[in-house]
Order: C-alpha cells, then sequence, then structure tokens
C-alpha cells in the first residue's frame, strides 16, 4: 500500500468507529441518577375491602414522599389512597400503620399498613380477583406486590 493511502484507510476506521459509537449511544436510554432502592412487599386483601401491605425487606420508606396504586384485574381504583391519610374518599374510615396520617411516617421492614377500599370505589374488591399495588418513592416504582382477593 503507498504510503498516501494510510492517512485516509486512518480517517476511515475513526468514522466508523464515531458512527459505531453513536449507534450504541443511541440504543441505551439515558441513566438518571441513581434509582431508589429497590423494596419487597405482600399484600393480602379480602372481599370486604380490607387491604394489608407488609414491607418485607430493603430500605425503610419515608410515607410522605411516597405514594401507593392500587389496581383490581389491572384496572385502577377510581379513589387512590393519598398515603399517609386518615379519611379519605373511596376509603372507610383510617387506615392502620404508616399509611395514617397520626403514625410514625417511616414505614420499616416487618410492619404492616393496611387500608378499607370502600364499596364506592370502583372496581369493586371481589373473591378470585386479582390485586395489585405498587409503592413510588420519588415517581418511580420501589415495590410491586400481588394477590389473590380472597372471600371475606
Amino acid at each position: 500500500m503507498p504510503r498516501g493511502y494510510a492517512p485516509v484507510a486512518v480517517v476511515l476506521l475513526l468514522a466508523v468507529t464515531v458512527v459505531a459509537a453513536g449507534a450504541v449511544a443511541a440504543a441505551v436510554p439515558a441513566l438518571p441518577g441513581d434509582p431508589p432502592p429497590q423494596r419487597a412487599t405482600s399484600v393480602d386483601a379480602t372481599s370486604d375491602g380490607r387491604v394489608a401491605v407488609t414491607l418485607v425487606s430493603g430500605e425503610p420508606i419515608d410515607v410522605e414522599g411516597a405514594s401507593v396504586r392500587v389496581a383490581v384485574d389491572g384496572e385502577p381504583l377510581a379513589h387512590q389512597p393519598p398515603v399517609p391519610f386518615f379519611a379519605a374518599e373511596g376509603f372507610d374510615g383510617g387506615p392502620t400503620g404508616p399509611f395514617n396520617v397520626a403514625a410514625d411516617s417511616t414505614w420499616v421492614v416487618g410492619e404492616t399498613a393496611s387500608l378499607r377500599v370502600a364499596g364506592t370505589n370502583d372496581p369493586a374488591l371481589r373473591a378470585g380477583a386479582t390485586l395489585t399495588v405498587r409503592v413510588f418513592v420519588g415517581g418511580q416504582v420501589v415495590a410491586v406486590a400481588e394477590t389473590t382477593v380472597e372471600e371475606a
């Protein structure tokens, strides 16, 4: 190969490398800092509206900075629990544990928070339905738990 072609080969190799790097960078989604730590939860539910969520593992959750979303067979409840709360539309009475506004707002491993979905909330908790509870911190899901609603 004559010496005059060497710089052209280097430029072409560099161009191919830049294009390949650009393609890889475009394919990888942006990473927004550190994701929140993941937690494990379990949930129990009965057809009379009782829902109990237990933090099973992971870092404690400050409920004042968290949100909870409940769905029945994939359909979100019309009225979601505004944790922490005492009385809210779509729920009977006040919740227990860290979901209650009067409780310590730190939800720790082993602690159970419960609430009662009112019959006026939709969809209803019926025996055999799949109930899904998602816990969010800073807008990101940190825990998901599912259960089959039991007959009350």
